[in-house]
């Protein structure tokens, strides 16, 4: 019961939202409103795409490294020495990834600043008052998603 409960509470935020974009794009103040596809533009975004490459290429190295680390671990000989070193690889690995997470985020939030940035201008440019993401409009608004997918490259 929870669960169906859980599950349509997602569909009912969207219809009262619906219903009031509705009322809004009503009222006598007539707000120009856009919708963008926001994953098409990430998606057709250089900046995006070789971030993409760079942390796959990043976790093949990390891959790498871990098979090296657990070879390491295999050649010791008492229980001793193995629960050490592993006990460094894990520690080491905890670093590893942080670190890598870390740089992930950092540039993520730079491309997603950037992307802000390009659409707010673009918004304001073509006299949009409000832009809204494409997935939770149920009707209506001007796309600029092509637009901004040519902006950003």
């Amino acid at each position: 019961m929870k669960n169906e409960i859980k599950k349509t509470i997602p569909y009912l935020l969207t219809l009262v939202i619906g219903f009031n974009l509705h009322n809004f794009a009503m009222s006598n103040n007539m707000a120009k409103i856009a919708v963008v596809d926001v994953n098409t533009v990430l998606s057709k975004s250089v900046q995006f795409m070789a971030l993409k490459k760079e942390q796959t290429a990043k976790a093949e190295e990390l891959q790498k490294w871990i098979k090296k680390a657990k070879a390491d671990v295999d050649k010791q000989t008492t229980p001793e020495a193995k629960n050490k070193l592993a006990k460094k690889y894990d520690e080491e690995l905890l670093k590893k990834r942080k670190a890598i997470q870390d740089d992930y985020t950092a540039k993520l939030r730079a491309i997603d600043k950037k992307l802000s940035s390009t659409l707010a201008q673009e918004a304001k440019n073509k006299g949009y008052e409000v832009v809204l993401n494409k997935n939770i409009v149920l009707y209506g608004g001007y796309d600029i998603t092509d637009d901004l997918v040519k902006l950003v490259k």
